[in-house]
């Protein structure tokens, strides 16, 4: 069959492609191998905040009597909470099936290969191969969890993420491998409904890409829940043989043995890019991704690339918002290409992280004079009355210019609080713009204007 469009793969940023294109009156296939969807509806970004809502219900509970509320004794019922995330999966992933039926894109089932000459190839589960031509041929074959060579998973003491969100039952004792968004958010989970969690960072400080101030806030909190964290550690190797795990830590003061029932490792994510013959159409890779252009070209013409596979954030909303680009431009339109430097980042664990552009180091090291403000949640009348004083707003801004240059969040509610800043940047706000915009009495989104107006000197509520 021939189409405009064929996108392999349909996870975010697949399925964002295939539905623009139709949208703009393309033929358009989609070929999946697993579930419509992708890891992020499956197995990433959608179940793993349903888990995270119940270990946050779970910690609501338990501190009801600080609220004036009376409780019974709570427990968590591990199965049903897993259960839970995986309903909400489900339903995501037939809310894409219908999607794909409302736009009329014919969904093909099965792993497919690229091939020279526009085509594709597919492999259904029963062993039949079928070829598909397309004029353009978008691959979105997204990301899988690294595997370090030191830390081989073996799917049931030491597992990645797909295994953490569907263990058969809550492990006493857990160590985490690394501290970004997945290692971070997991370890909240757990945590919170009552295993021991320890984790382990190579780096100096947790959430590593994070401004400093956010890191350090995010150490006290985990310490203050229970959390024991070890930053500038390496875990050199893991010893299955016994019941548990004896996992070798190499420290700054020297080596240590940590023993735990399941190790998680959470040393991000690597690109799909093996065995989709990309080698014999000729498509050029650099550094385990494919290499494009500002539209999304790979160096073959009528193929493309987005997603976990191409340079800039492995995201979701990076890949969805790649492969608008990548169809309009295909359609003729004139999209304009997107700002790296604008991407919101979001972290799920409590208290919750969301940041945008520079961070105060870069800044400085990109040569800027900086003004900065901050303000603490501990000054907000919403925080206090919800009970969430953790955390601060941080606004750093050209002090020749009033560029908004980045903004750094951690505490209650900040992924939702962020999109004001990436909006704000796309518009050139100035900081006096900032201050002089009147945010509503009370809410968490007053800290952005008193961190705006903190850093003109002009700061009420501190």
């Amino acid at each position: 069959m021939n189409y405009d469009v064929i996108v392999i793969g349909s996870g975010p940023g697949g399925y964002v492609a295939a539905i623009r294109a139709s949208q703009l009156g393309l033929k358009t296939a989609i070929v999946e191998r697993e579930s419509l969807g992708g890891i992020c509806l499956n197995w990433g970004c959608i179940p793993t905040k349903a888990l995270l809502k119940s270990a946050q219900v779970f910690e609501y509970i338990n501190h009801a009597s600080e609220y004036g509320i009376k409780t019974a004794e709570a427990e968590a019922d591990f199965a049903a909470v897993i259960k839970r995330s995986r309903g909400v999966a489900e339903g995501m992933s037939k809310g894409v099936q219908f999607l794909m039926k409302k736009n009329k894109i014919d969904v093909i089932m099965g792993t497919a290969k690229v091939k020279p000459g526009n085509k594709v190839e597919v492999k259904s589960e029963d062993g039949s191969q079928k070829e598909y031509a397309g004029k353009h041929i978008i691959i979105a074959t997204g990301g899988r969890s690294r595997e370090l060579p030191n830390l081989k998973q073996d799917g049931k003491k030491v597992i990645g993420y797909r295994q953490a969100m569907v263990l058969p039952e809550q492990p006493k004792s857990m160590v985490v491998v690394g501290s970004g968004a997945i290692g971070v958010e997991f370890a909240y989970f757990y945590a919170t409904m009552g295993t021991k969690v320890t984790i382990v960072e190579f780096m100096e400080n947790v959430v590593p890409v994070e401004d400093e101030d956010v890191s350090k806030q995010l150490l006290r909190s985990f310490k203050k829940a229970g959390i024991e964290v070890m930053t500038s550690s390496s875990v050199e190797s893991v010893d299955t043989s016994g019941a548990g795990c004896k996992v070798q830590v190499k420290t700054a003061s020297g080596m240590q043995t940590i023993e735990c029932d399941i190790v998680l490792s959470a040393a991000g994510v690597v690109a799909n890019i093996e065995n989709i013959g990309l080698e014999e159409t000729g498509i050029k890779t650099e550094k385990g991704k494919v290499v494009v252009d500002e539209f999304y070209n790979t160096s073959v013409k009528g193929y493309y690339a987005i997603g976990d596979i191409v340079g800039g954030q492995a995201l979701a909303h990076v890949a969805s918002a790649e492969g608008i680009i990548c169809v309009e431009k295909i359609a003729g339109h004139k999209p304009e290409p997107l700002n790296y430097n604008n991407i919101p980042g979001c972290t799920y664990c409590s208290p919750e992280i969301a940041s945008v552009g520079y961070t105060e180091k870069a800044a400085k090291a990109a040569g800027y004079e900086l003004k900065i403000g901050k303000f603490p949640f501990s000054a907000s009348g919403k925080a206090s009355a919800a009970g969430a004083k953790d955390g601060f707003v941080k606004l750093i801004f050209d002090a020749k210019y009033g560029e908004l240059l980045g903004a750094h969040m951690i505490g209650a509610n900040v992924t939702e609080m962020i999109a004001e800043i990436v909006v704000a940047r796309k518009l050139e706000t100035t900081g006096h713009e900032m201050i002089k915009s009147v945010h509503p009495h009370p809410t968490m989104s007053e800290a952005i204007m008193e961190a705006a107006a903190d850093a003109y000197g002009e700061v009420i509520h501190l």
